[in-house]
């Protein structure tokens, strides 16, 4: 019967931990953790990489209207001068508009972000589901089934003696 290792902490505190592994691997693309640690993370990541990959190229490009502030030479939002239903004067922001063009993910794939976003954490000013499919996925074109990360044994660990592990994304 398959089992997930206790790591002796209580259930939410070891999703926590494990979540929090997953999402620095895919962040620096190396972890050092212990070697059960390690290999409850890579079986986490190999399932997220192979997601990933399986659904690198399913979107497609669509144009969309896109109302922004208009910017001045020192990067400050143009205002102007409007009267309000009762006389007073404001200063009302400029608006320009513009068609960009953006990806829009197809229903699989926006399945897959969701089932990734379940298995990471959110880390500020970084999209890791999109880091995972146009850097990391591309990667791995040339690979058929798993096999994305590698565990390198380095030893004890200095404090405790515990089994060090390397935890990586091959690239």
């Amino acid at each position: 019967m398959a089992t997930n290792r206790k790591l002796g902490r209580p259930t939410d505190q070891r999703i926590a931990m494990l979540k929090t592994l997953t999402t620095d691997l895919i962040l620096h693309g190396k972890i050092e953790t212990t070697l059960c640690r390690a290999k409850e993370v890579k079986s986490i990541a190999d399932s997220i990489i192979s997601l990933a990959v399986k659904e690198k190229d399913n979107y497609e490009t669509v144009d969309m209207k896109v109302v922004t502030a208009k910017l001045d030479t020192n990067g400050n939002k143009v205002t102007e001068v409007a009267k309000s239903k009762n006389g007073k004067e404001f200063l009302k922001v400029v608006k320009e508009e513009r068609i960009e063009k953006r990806q829009k993910d197809m229903p699989s794939r926006l399945n897959a972000r969701r089932k990734i976003m379940t298995k990471i954490n959110k880390v500020k000013g970084v999209d890791l589901p999109a880091k995972l499919f146009n850097e990391i996925a591309p990667s791995f074109d040339s690979k058929t089934v798993g096999g994305y990360t590698r565990i390198v044994r380095i030893g004890p660990r200095r404090g405790d003696g515990a089994e060090a592990a390397i935890l990586e994304i091959i690239k």
